[in-house]
């Protein structure tokens, strides 16, 4: 199973990035998909995740700034930030799992990661 991250970079507070992760190796729509990011010296951070029967969950640091969305025709699925802020500097990384997808523990496959840095 592979998980490619992909879209990360450099944008000025308010901008904004969409990240990509493609997945192969998995029946990947019978996957939940989430997005977590991990800033230096912190904890890895659930951001977004989309179920694979269309639910999806944010946290609350990005919630009503970013839209994660899937194409299973593509095993692609998508983080769309909008508004970023310097607090949003991480790498992000993209996952695949079954159960309660907030938890870090639920995903069976990671990505390598996608560094997006904010400035001010």
């Amino acid at each position: 199973v592979q998980l490619q991250a992909s879209g990360g970079g450099l944008v000025q507070a308010g901008g904004s990035l969409r990240l990509s992760c493609a997945a192969s190796g998995l029946t990947f729509s019978r996957y939940g998909m989430g997005w977590f990011r991990q800033a230096p010296g912190k904890e890895r951070e659930f951001v977004a995740a989309f179920s694979w029967n269309g639910s999806t969950n944010y946290g609350d640091s990005v919630k009503g700034r970013s839209t994660i969305s899937r194409d299973n025709a593509k095993n692609t699925v998508y983080l769309q930030m909008n508004s970023l802020k310097p607090e949003d500097t991480a790498v992000y990384y993209c996952a695949a799992g079954r159960g309660v997808l907030v938890r870090v523990g639920t995903y069976d496959y990671w990505g390598q990661g996608t560094l997006v840095t904010v400035s001010s």
